[in-house]
């Protein structure tokens, strides 16, 4: 069956398949119908009933994506994250994770169905010829670009089509509120967390992965080796994350004394031994490519430069701020232990520290 497309005919709300009214200079600017194709009308275009039973499919796939974004903001705030259920093919998993996910998964995946049902059940469904121009950019692009604009929403009947619009329009403006909800994630503030780490006074120094404490002799002139606070497997265990492993990480540096420049405290080492933080001042990449001769650290992320002979100073790169250093000396037994905890935050700066 041949469609008879008139562009100009006036579009009549009570009869469905018709095609839309518009301006005549709109209307010479359209793509005009091929003739000669057959055309098969969709049952939406001829029966009234079949429209109006996918408007509503369309809006209630829109309504489903907007409970399925209440569901979203109601389970964020009311199942606590230490709730766990066991999920076939997964384990045993964090239950507000697993419902946050599927709500939100199914809100995205609804809009997508609804839109999709709408084009192919309701929207203008006629073949078209458009002769090609060259792509080159004038001044009638933008004006043509309007055209095309409110051709398209006359074409796909959003104006007529009232429940369609609302419910489109009701499923959108929920959408956006999972992302609000989830700064929640930023806080509360850490208040004087980030300034802190679980060095003290008296605390053994032992070495990374192996965690067997160290003597001075252990470290010949010139070796660097990486170092951590002997309770750190105690709180990563307790605390379940890793943030203050991270803070903790030492660098342990053996030089002559007489190669020591400057320390940030009065004897802060022992027999030439100077600990550092292994955490870069400017993004907080570990640190561990030492030059011995030089006694230079380079950051390997963004080549900042650290003199550790000279109070763990910038020398190049972006970090402008010094390695924290921490104060050592051993105990009876001769083992190495942390004097006091930093003296200043480690790591990269952050709104708080001021600098």
């Amino acid at each position: 069956m041949t469609n008879n497309f008139d562009i100009n005919k006036a579009y009549d709300p009570d009869e469905e398949n018709k095609s839309p009214k518009v301006s005549k200079e709109v209307a010479t600017k359209l793509p005009m119908p091929a003739k000669g194709v057959d055309h098969y009308l969709r049952t939406t275009d001829t029966d009234p009933k079949a429209a109006k039973r996918a408007e509503r499919q369309v809006a209630g796939l829109f309504i489903s994506s907007a409970f399925f974004t209440l569901v979203f903001l109601v389970s964020f705030v009311a199942i606590p994250r230490e709730t766990k259920i066991n999920v076939t093919f997964i384990g045993i998993t964090s239950a507000q994770n697993i419902v946050l996910g599927v709500s939100f998964g199914l809100a995205i995946l609804l809009i997508g169905i609804g839109a999709i049902h709408w084009a192919k059940k309701l929207m203008s469904d006629v073949e078209i010829v458009q002769e090609r121009k060259e792509i080159k950019p004038a001044d009638y692009v933008q004006e043509e670009a309007l055209d095309a604009f409110r051709v398209g929403a006359q074409e796909s009947g959003i104006g007529q089509r009232k429940l369609i619009r609302r419910s489109l329009l009701g499923a959108l403006a929920l959408f956006p509120l999972p992302f609000v909800v989830m700064l929640r994630d930023l806080g509360p503030s850490p208040k004087g967390e980030l300034s802190k780490t679980v060095w003290k006074e008296d605390l053994h120094i032992v070495t990374d992965i192996t965690y067997a404490k160290i003597r001075p002799e252990d470290i010949p002139v010139g070796n660097l080796i990486s170092a951590m606070p002997e309770n750190i497997l105690e709180i990563q265990e307790r605390d379940h994350n890793l943030n203050e492993r991270g803070k903790a990480a030492i660098l342990l540096v053996r030089m002559r004394p007489e190669d020591i420049k400057s320390q940030q405290g009065p004897d802060w080492d022992y027999q030439g031994i100077l600990a550092f933080s292994k955490i870069c001042t400017h993004a907080g990449c570990p640190i561990a490519l030492y030059e011995q001769r030089s006694h230079h650290l380079l950051c390997p992320c963004h080549q900042s430069t650290f003199d550790l002979a000279d109070s763990g100073e910038p020398i190049f790169g972006p970090g402008a701020r010094r390695l924290p250093q921490l104060a050592i000396t051993v105990d009876e037994e001769g083992y190495l232990i942390a004097r006091q905890g930093f003296q200043e935050p480690v790591g990269p700066s952050f709104w708080e520290r001021g600098a």
